[in-house]
């Protein structure tokens, strides 16, 4: 068993202290010698212990604690060294808990611990001061001391007695100990100042404590003291403005700012906003009659406010759901296009029927000039709603959407937002043009902004960043336009429903142009259909010959170069008229544009017309192959892209395959390199539905046979010869009209695409011929049979094998 504290031993040379003491464990807290502390004993184990030591009439030792939370302390968790400490009074309260006041005598140092239970006991030494008297450490004392009283004169709570106690303490341990006990400092900082026995190193070390918190304190004061200025001058300001506003009303003159909150507060009654957006209005205008009116904040406030009360919170516009009407409408503005037709009045009929304001959100794709933007034009027209068109082709600035938050100079809110403001109505349609070019880069990606105005089930709470406020974009009829979907971002293409238009031809072009494009320029130019008439064959003759185009835009500026040329004859002679026939459209436009050059690219043999989608529409495009003597290596050019190279590899190893029935020998490929060029090499080129030309191309080089100029195709190939099906047949077929091509050849599998989709008069005028294997594709175009077909159709075999495979 450990011993109990034993009565007081004489320490030679100092102040007799026990050699076994108590330790009393103290939380965040380090008592020094010749110091007062009050102390609230809670835990068990000092409870006891200060009751046993009473109880002898021992002192204590007492000692920090290294981990406050450590319950009951181990040695390990305290501090070696402390001081000895004698308990002046105790109180016990109601709870069982005490309150000690206990002051420090002499520190000690724990040389081992005795006993841990119930309380810490250990055998202690005490520890001398070593003090060398010194000028310098006089020096130190007084340099100390008046920092300290400089210090409370910071503090204007500290008592005063204080600074009469340090100046009166002449003993330079005795000052560092009081100091210390007084000062703010870390348990581990006051720990450090009791356990440093060297008088002048103690001194030195509360010396470089005390001038860190006097920087600290100082800072402090400072800024106090510059608020308490502000303040100052805010509440005298504030005085003279209530003054001045009481001889105004005096007077009879009223404050300009006071007008403008009355009117503003009126107007915010008058805009029937939500709840929330109410409340914020009604919270900044509280801020804004506060606020003088030369303050900068003054105008953030009342721009920000006017536009709360100038946007239709409320304010729609009563939708026309009359599918006759609608009908009629788009008949008028608009040649052709049923199926666009046919959907959009489907939509109109589903809203009617709903009686809902929300729905899918339409977007338009095809190339340029094909009436897209019109048809949301007259969608607007037909539903009476107001039309506004925004154009996000080459943003590139999240902030143009969502707007600019009010921290920032010149701030205001985004494009839906002011373009809502600009309709006056909660519910006009927005025609969102281009948008397949927005980009993006280090000011964020508009693209994914766009995600939550187009999502109906999100757009209901749509927070612009200037407003900060939820504000209903469900009522909105978005329209989108693109001229190709690939660059447009995945997640923002499955919030709108595709609707594709492709491009006209020949014959609807010229039906637009009488219809629509002729009166237009004659009523743009002043001119009457009497002084210019346009006939039928002039517009075929430039339409085939001046533009080459899937929509009618070059076609319309062709035709207003007429009618300006045409109205300045009218203006210098006015009885001047003129008919303009396809004999004199060359004095009119000069001479033609555009020639059938499909016979003279295919004059030589090795080149196939194959055909392509672009995102301006359809159009054919040459393949040209050159066998040379070589190694066997094959080069690609034309800047073709990875599956269409993919696509000139499987023909080429399909050839190579019939070599034998080429009648070439096995070697050939060998000792032959093979280069296969795509003109227009400047344009990107990509996509598998070259393979059949780029096949019919190589048999053609290295046959001699020359590939009939009057035949294009378009067809996926495989190793074993079939040929697959492609998109886009609409667009090629009228690509290859315009080019004056007269048979296309087409993948089986593309045949309904071709009955549905094609034009009939298209489909009269040219001849189509559907194939399922190379062989078939090379008997049409080469005039013979060069190989025997090996595909398996409806389980038989047609054709036989090569001789290669027997």
């Amino acid at each position: 068993m450990a011993d109990k504290p034993q009565a007081p031993a004489q320490t030679p040379g100092s102040a007799t202290i026990p050699p076994q003491l108590a330790i009393l464990p103290l939380q965040e807290s380090v008592l020094f010698p010749n110091t007062v502390m009050p102390l609230a004993v809670t835990k068990q184990h000092g409870i006891k212990l200060v009751e046993d030591a009473l109880r002898s009439g021992t002192p204590v030792g007492v000692a920090a604690l290294r981990d406050r939370d450590a319950s009951p302390p181990k040695p390990e968790d305290v501090y070696t060294v402390g001081t000895v400490a004698i308990i002046q009074k105790m109180i016990k309260l109601p709870d069982g808990t005490l309150r000690c006041i206990i002051s420090g005598t002499v520190p000690f140092r724990i040389v081992e611990f005795t006993q841990a239970q119930p309380y810490l006991v250990g055998k202690v030494e005490q520890l001398e001061e070593i003090t060398v008297e010194s000028d310098e450490l006089t020096a130190m004392s007084r340099n100390l001391a008046s920092q300290y009283s400089k210090l409370l004169s910071f503090l204007p709570s500290a008592p005063r007695e204080l600074e009469l106690e340090v100046n009166n303490i002449n003993d330079p341990n005795m000052l560092s100990y009081f100091i210390a006990s007084t000062m703010r400092l870390d348990t581990v900082d006051k720990q450090a100042v009791l356990e440093e026995r060297d008088t002048h190193a103690r001194l030195r070390m509360l010396t470089a404590f005390m001038a860190r918190e006097l920087e600290v304190v100082e800072l402090g004061h400072k800024i106090q003291t510059d608020i308490q200025k502000e303040m100052d001058k805010s509440q005298r300001e504030y005085y003279l403005r209530q003054q001045l506003k009481a001889i105004q009303e005096e007077l009879g003159e009223t404050d300009p700012a006071q007008a403008d909150v009355n009117e503003l507060r009126e107007k915010i009654e008058a805009a029937k906003m939500p709840e929330d957006a109410n409340k914020a209005a009604l919270r900044e205008l509280d801020r804004l009659g506060k606020i003088p009116s030369a303050s900068p904040e003054y105008s953030v406030i009342r721009t920000y406010l006017d536009w709360l009360v100038t946007l239709p919170w409320s304010l729609t516009t009563e939708d026309s759901l009359d599918i006759e009407k609608a009908r009629k409408i788009l008949d008028e503005d608009h040649y052709d296009l049923e199926k666009v037709k046919d959907r959009i009045l489907e939509y109109l009929a589903v809203r009617k029927l709903r009686n809902t304001l929300t729905g899918p959100i339409l977007c338009f794709v095809g190339p340029p000039g094909v009436g897209k933007t019109s048809l949301g034009k007259s969608i607007a027209r037909a539903m009476g709603r107001k039309f506004i068109r925004m154009s996000v082709g080459g943003v590139r600035d999240e902030a143009e959407i969502r707007g600019h938050r009010r921290t920032y100079i010149g701030a205001m809110p985004g494009t839906f937002i002011r373009a809502i403001r600009d309709a006056g109505s909660a519910n006009p349609l927005i025609m969102i043009d281009e948008i397949d070019k927005v980009g993006s880069d280090f000011r964020g990606d508009p693209s994914s902004a766009l995600l939550e105005v187009l999502d109906p089930e999100q757009n209901n709470t749509f927070r612009d960043h200037y407003l900060d406020l939820p504000f209903d974009l469900s009522r909105v009829l978005f329209i989108a336009t693109a001229n190709q979907l690939d660059t447009i971002q995945p997640a923002l293409r499955d919030r709108m429903e595709i609707i594709p238009l492709s491009g006209y031809t020949q014959a609807e072009k010229v039906a637009i142009a009488r219809k629509y494009l002729v009166p237009k320029q004659l009523t743009a130019n002043g001119l009457t259909a009497k002084q210019l008439s346009i006939s039928k064959d002039a517009l075929e003759d430039i339409a085939a010959n001046y533009t080459r185009e899937a929509g009618v835009r070059n076609l319309e500026r062709e035709i207003a170069t007429i009618a300006r040329k045409v109205a300045r004859k009218v203006a210098e002679r006015a009885t001047f008229t003129a008919h303009v026939t396809a004999a004199n459209v060359a004095e009119y436009l000069g001479k033609q544009r555009f020639y059938g050059e499909v016979a003279l690219r295919t004059a030589a043999e090795g080149v196939a017309t194959g055909l392509v989608v672009t995102p301006v529409g359809g159009d054919i495009v040459f393949i040209e192959s050159k066998v040379m003597p070589g190694t066997g290596k094959l080069t690609l050019t034309g800047q073709l892209g990875d599956v269409m190279k993919e696509s000139a590899q499987a023909a080429l190893a399909f050839v190579r395959s019939r070599s034998n029935e080429l009648k070439l020998s096995d070697e050939y490929f060998n000792k032959h390199d093979v280069h296969v060029h795509v003109p227009a090499g400047a344009v990107p080129k990509d996509g598998p539905s070259a393979g059949i030309a780029i096949a019919t191309s190589l048999v053609s080089a290295v046959t001699g046979k020359k590939v009939d100029p009057n035949v294009a195709m378009t067809g996926e190939i495989t190793l074993t010869g079939q040929v697959l099906p492609i998109g886009g047949v609409k667009e090629k077929v009228l690509g290859a009209r315009r080019a004056g091509i007269s048979r296309v050849i087409l993948p089986s599998r593309n045949k309904p695409d071709t009955l549905e989709d094609v034009p009939e008069d298209v489909r009269k005028s040219m001849k189509f011929v559907f194939v399922d294997e190379l062989s078939q594709v090379l008997r049409e175009t080469l005039g013979s049979r060069i190989i025997t077909p090996v595909m398996v159709t409806n389980g038989k075999r047609n054709g036989r094998l090569p001789a290669a495979a027997r």
